[in-house]
């Protein structure tokens, strides 16, 4: 995908980086121009004491100029958060379907992604650059680098468990739980019919997570898609029980749908990335 000199574009839909952590921005722009990228940083990132670095509008035009400018291969989100679904009326999608490009983000960036794929058939990544300033650092950019450089499959491989059924396949749509279902009821959610549903989750504990999955029960999401990839559930993980994928289990009891689980896909910082727009093939082992 990538060639050395690549131009990326890095922004922040969603809350704002707090101006103290510009000294850890600063050595992932070191990083990305190791690997052989030339990072360029849009308005809208950093604030002092604040969520917001600009308008709906404002970080809207800033993502809309990479899209224009041809030199700019890629666009890597590096914010997380609340907010990034203030964006979505001001973005252009005629100029984005017409100047496609691979968009990276996590977490809240869930209502991009898939409002992207939603508008345009955009292909996304479901990954946080910002891992390769934690403490896989190592790891992390020499995955990335190998897979997005070298055309290996690093990143892309993940270990999975079979809960139901023994195959699944579909395009996958999704990502973190609780900010896909900001999309309910919108023009940006994308259409379930035969898709592979991933879905993960930093915070939430057993009660959280039943409303929000009685929630995509209730839409009939269960009755349309061929599968669910669960990701990491990081606050329910790191009690004993319940496993999110019990809840899963009782609420679609009366569907015949496959359902995976996996730990290395989430809100921890040696993730591996979900490629959101893409068809996947998973088979029993």
């Amino acid at each position: 995908m990538f060639n050395k000199n690549d131009k990326i574009g890095i922004v922040a839909c969603s809350n704002a980086i707090n101006i103290k952590k510009k000294k850890e921005i600063d050595e992932l722009i070191s990083i990305l121009k190791n690997i052989g990228l030339i990072p360029i940083l849009s308005n809208n990132i950093f604030s002092d004491n604040s969520i917001f670095c600009g308008s709906g509008m404002e970080k809207a035009k800033s993502l809309m100029d990479f899209y224009n400018d041809k030199e700019i291969k890629a666009i890597f989100d590096i914010s997380g958060g609340d907010i990034a679904n203030k964006i979505l009326d001001f973005l252009d999608y005629e100029v984005i379907k017409n100047n496609i490009k691979p968009f990276f983000g996590y977490s809240d960036l869930t209502t991009v992604i898939n409002a992207l794929y939603k508008k345009v058939g955009a292909v996304s990544y479901l990954y946080q650059v910002r891992n390769f300033v934690s403490e896989f650092k190592e790891k992390q950019t020499r995955d990335f680098y190998e897979s997005f450089f070298l055309c290996k499959n690093n990143l892309f491989d993940f270990k999975y468990k079979f809960i139901k059924g023994d195959v699944i396949q579909g395009i996958v749509i999704g990502g973190n739980i609780r900010c896909l279902l900001k999309l309910a009821g919108t023009e940006y959610l994308p259409d379930f019919q035969n898709k592979v549903l991933f879905l993960e989750s930093r915070s939430g504990n057993e009660d959280v997570m039943t409303s929000y999955l009685n929630q995509l029960n209730q839409m009939g999401v269960f009755d349309k898609i061929n599968g669910v990839i669960l990701g990491r559930f990081s606050q329910m993980e790191s009690k004993v029980k319940p496993k999110v994928e019990d809840i899963v289990l009782k609420i679609t009891s009366d569907k015949d749908i496959p359902i995976v689980k996996t730990s290395d896909i989430g809100h921890n910082k040696d993730s591996k990335c979900m490629i959101i727009g893409k068809e996947i093939c998973l088979k029993d082992k």
